[in-house]
């Protein structure tokens, strides 16, 4: 049996890596640089760069295959750089660079699609990673207008280098920016691509993190790439047109109309300052900043013009004023004349009042002689268009809750997920051309998080994906991760002895490069060893430090990656420091 036994000082780094589940994901690593020019080597490559500090930072990147690129700037989303593996910085002051490596897939299908949507690939279409969310999307009550950016990425992506660059700024926006998800609610590429973004729903107002102060009763679409001279291709500018058209008309929402929006605050309009803006505005519009570019700001007047055209005719601005017991005035504007009809019905159904007229505006009045405990519900409705609905009095009880999975991730032997309702669950293991070739699980779960065994024995050394289906109440929700199988290496295991040392080790069925490092949480707090290693037994002796301090007793998680044929593969034991 061989034995390796090494002592190496630990280096220090803030790598937020993805679970083992996530073959594939992307990953981040935090360098602190500054002031002054500093070049550094990655200690991984990466495709992405962001900075954090006093500006203007500059950077330039030594890529994979050819030299270094010119000098850019950096900007608040990370640039896409292509696989590189090192850079060089400017800065003026202290800052930090968010090295972030996610890598290149298939281009993702346009699949998802709600009644009058252009198509839009979905989050799990372009493999969001749902498990680093910090928190629950949060929903203003109404959609008052739609906020462009633009990205200040590359101008000349690949389709699947697009998916990649949403994936890290996903990435980026949690563990860099700290925010609950991707700032952005939709995000289009340039070939015309739509991306969702902020997950909650798409035809739903969820509240993103896109404009300081403005974030509330506002859609944000970001541009991906940098518009400041280079105008949108035709594509990118028709897929805005049509995204903009269906969600403004969604939400009965003018494209060209004014909005006057109160200010949460931010350094251009501080908390309180009413601001007009357009339905279609800019994120210049709303802040300090030059964003979306110029010659993407340019055009939102042609494009608000052009998405007011799409889908006619439209109803505008419904507003219902009054209560039951007195009269209740419906009014609305419609985009040409059309008959029109307002209803009022109770909860089984039942019309209990109508008003009907001719025009581009709805006026009707209710004189609503009825018990102010009870629940109708109102709508606007005329040919052709997209009907205006809402409730009055009581509201109504609400719906059982429908299934929803979150948390999934899954290793070789157990898939782990959280259910929001008890649900029957299913879980099936894909090939790569999408064939079930395992069903793992089948049975009932309770509510709340779970965890379930599974065998992957019996299947052959590669990559799949497991598929989790959850079903209650008649409506189902799923989920899937991509797993890899892989026993190169096997037996992995970390002893902290009492000498201050910890002993991990590991079988390797094949020579292959290996690393080894400690993490907490989601930062890498010490790479151990790095190197190529013989088949055999093998052993790392650490010495529990890191930059030379020892480490802090706590839970740890001991990461042994191994590049193989299948890439580089992740295996992970839990660790205890006394």
């Amino acid at each position: 049996m061989k034995r390796l036994c090494l002592i190496l000082a630990a280096l220090t780094a803030a790598l937020a890596a993805p679970a083992l589940a996530h073959a594939g994901g992307a990953t981040l690593r935090v360098v602190d640089v500054g002031p002054g020019e500093r070049s550094l080597a990655a200690v991984s490559r990466f495709d992405l760069l962001a900075f954090k500090g006093p500006g203007p930072i500059r950077f330039r990147v030594h890529r994979l295959q050819g030299g270094w690129s010119g000098w850019l700037t950096a900007d608040d989303d990370p640039t896409w750089t292509g696989a590189a593996d090192a850079f060089r910085v400017r800065s003026p002051g202290k800052a930090r660079a968010y090295e972030i490596w996610s890598p290149v897939e298939g281009q993702p299908v346009r699949a998802l699609a709600e009644a009058g949507s252009p198509a839009i690939v979905s989050r799990s279409g372009w493999k969001a990673n749902d498990e680093i969310l910090r928190g629950k999307p949060a929903y203003a009550p109404a959609l008052r207008l739609a906020i462009v950016h633009h990205t200040v990425n590359a101008n000349d992506y690949t389709p699947a280098e697009a998916a990649a660059i949403v994936r890290g700024i996903e990435l980026y926006h949690v563990q860099g920016n700290g925010w609950n998800d991707i700032g952005y609610n939709f995000l289009v590429d340039r070939f015309g691509n739509v991306y969702e973004g902020r997950a909650g729903g798409i035809t739903r107002n969820v509240i993103g993190a896109h404009a300081e102060g403005f974030n509330r009763g506002t859609v944000g679409i970001a541009l991906i790439g940098n518009f400041a001279k280079a105008k949108p291709t035709q594509a990118m500018e028709n897929a805005l047109v049509r995204l903009l058209a269906w969600r403004l008309d969604l939400a009965h929402v003018d494209p060209l109309s004014t909005v006057a929006y109160a200010s949460g605050g931010n350094a251009k309009f501080k908390a309180g300052k009413v601001v007009t803006l357009r339905a279609v505005s800019g994120h210049r519009d709303t802040g300090p900043s030059e964003c979306p570019g110029k010659a993407a700001y340019d055009l939102l007047g042609r494009v608000a013009k052009e998405a007011a055209a799409i889908g006619l005719p439209k109803l505008y601005s419904p507003t219902v004023a009054g209560a039951l017991g007195g009269d209740v005035r419906f009014q609305a504007r419609l985009s040409s004349s059309l008959p029109w009809t307002v209803t009022v019905a109770d909860t089984a159904g039942r019309a209990v009042a109508s008003g009907k007229g001719t025009g581009s505006t709805v006026d009707w009045t209710w004189h609503a002689a009825v018990p102010t405990g009870a629940s109708y519900r109102w709508t606007i409705a005329a040919p052709g268009l997209r009907v205006a609905s809402g409730t009055l009095g009581k509201a109504p009880p609400a719906p059982a809750p429908l299934p929803a999975l979150s948390a999934l991730s899954a290793t070789q032997t157990t898939v782990a997920f959280t259910l929001n309702v008890a649900a029957q669950v299913e879980v099936h293991v894909l090939d790569a051309g999408g064939a079930t070739v395992l069903q793992a699980f089948a049975g009932q779960r309770p509510a709340g998080p779970s965890a379930v065994n599974w065998d992957s024995s019996a299947l052959a050394e590669g990559r799949y994906r497991l598929v989790v289906t959850a079903t209650a109440g008649g409506a189902s929700a799923t989920k899937w991760v991509d797993i890899v199988v892989d026993r190169t290496a096997t037996g992995l295991t970390a002893q902290a002895g009492d000498a201050g040392t910890t002993q991990v080790s590991f079988t390797l069925a094949a020579p292959a490069p290996v690393t080894l490092a400690v993490e907490q949480g989601a930062a890498t707090v010490a790479q151990v060893f790095s190197g190529v290693l013989q088949a055999g037994d093998a052993t790392v002796s650490w010495d529990r430090t890191s930059g030379g301090k020892p480490l802090a007793a706590g839970d740890y998680t001991v990461v042994l990656t191994v590049t193989d044929a299948l890439g580089a593969v992740r295996f992970t034991v839990p660790l205890t420091l006394p």
